[in-house]
């Protein structure tokens, strides 16, 4: 059983809508003190082809055969990815550099390949059809689950085009990849490159950004010199590895920092960092209320900056495995309000932990 317990008071956003965070267990049974977890990823909100809600018509076999698959623990064929990649890059064609989306809808941070963390975030946060969701990037690397991860956020978006949405992290590149864990683990689980390469092929289809109800600006990291308007967002092209410097790299490399006026050089090596005068000076010009980004772990699993012009989500609970931080989700619903939800990690019974299997990809 579900128990959600207030942290914070309620507080007005300038947003207009409320917001407020919520840290979320499940307790278990005669057992207080404990909390329980779901026990099988059917419970945990992902659609098989069984479950209540999902219907199957003959152009949806194939993909409620590839999530059952994926739910019950296994990894697709290299044969199924090839074909689920197609359909992935014609939906993802279709989107804007800058998709609109629709209020509710509950908006993730970096995930970084942990496949079990991703089960235990669809716990939280709902079922897929019945909760949109936005993911801000950073699905791959690091975590022992990186295949599993992007495999399956391919394939609900595909299943749930208008129900699921994707956008592109500095991660979903071929270089970052080749040095942090994804490139080896599809060597390791297919047995060559190919799987890779029809992924990272995918990766420079996706969106750059996206735009819920014309109010929050959904990036996966941050602003550039060189993008005053959204309209420069939506002029660039995409379709390309993402370069080492200019507007595209800025996007998925940028930082927001405390104490900062105008933009400063990064030390990532890569995009900027800005301060609160630069995120006053793009929401004014565009209209906006709030940038929601990811990028950086946030030990809280969130944080509100600059007034509450600028927020960061972070939904990979401990991440690598050794940081201990908690991790949340965002919560837009219809009259804009926010709520934020905290979770851990699933538990320890409920994942697969490889043995060790290569390099330490942490730093």
């Amino acid at each position: 059983m579900r128990e959600s317990r207030e942290r914070e008071a309620k507080s007005r956003g300038r947003t207009g809508g409320e917001e407020s965070r919520v840290e979320v267990g499940r307790q278990a049974s005669g057992r207080p003190g404990q909390t329980s977890h779901c026990t099988d990823f059917g419970a945990m909100g992902v659609p098989s082809i069984d479950q209540p809600g999902c219907s199957v018509s003959s152009s949806y076999t194939d993909l409620d055969g590839y999530l059952s698959k994926l739910t019950s623990g296994n990894h697709l064929s290299e044969r199924e990815i090839e074909s689920l990649v197609k359909k992935g890059i014609e939906q993802l064609s279709s989107e804007s550099n800058v998709q609109p989306i629709s209020a509710p809808v509950t908006i993730c941070g970096d995930l970084h390949g942990q496949f079990y963390d991703l089960m235990e975030l669809f716990c939280v946060g709902g079922s897929v059809p019945d909760t949109n969701y936005l993911f801000l990037g950073d699905y791959v690397d690091r975590g022992y689950y990186s295949v599993e991860t992007i495999t399956l956020l391919v394939c609900l978006k595909v299943r749930h085009p208008q129900r699921v949405h994707i956008i592109r992290g500095n991660h979903e590149s071929r270089q970052i990849t080749q040095v942090y864990g994804f490139y080896d683990e599809c060597l390791r689980k297919y047995g060559s490159a190919k799987v890779w390469r029809l992924f990272t092929d995918l990766f420079d289809h996706i969106p750059v950004a996206a735009l819920v109800e014309n109010s929050i600006f959904c990036l996966h990291a941050g602003l550039s010199p060189s993008l005053d308007t959204l309209d420069h967002i939506r002029e660039l092209d995409r379709v390309q590895e993402i370069p080492h410097e200019g507007p595209l790299c800025d996007l998925m490399w940028s930082d927001p920092e405390d104490g900062t006026n105008g933009w400063g050089i990064s030390p990532r090596g890569a995009g900027y960092v800005f301060g609160s005068d630069i995120v006053a000076q793009f929401n004014q010009i565009n209209g906006l209320d709030l940038i929601a980004r990811a990028h950086q772990l946030v030990m809280e699993g969130y944080k509100m900056m600059f007034d509450n012009s600028l927020v960061t989500v972070w939904s990979a609970p401990n991440y690598c495995y050794r940081c201990g931080n908690v991790a949340s989700i965002m919560e837009v619903d219809e009259n804009m309000g926010k709520t934020f939800k905290v979770f851990d990690p699933a538990p320890l019974h409920l994942r697969q932990v490889p043995g060790k299997t290569g390099p330490d990809y942490f730093l």
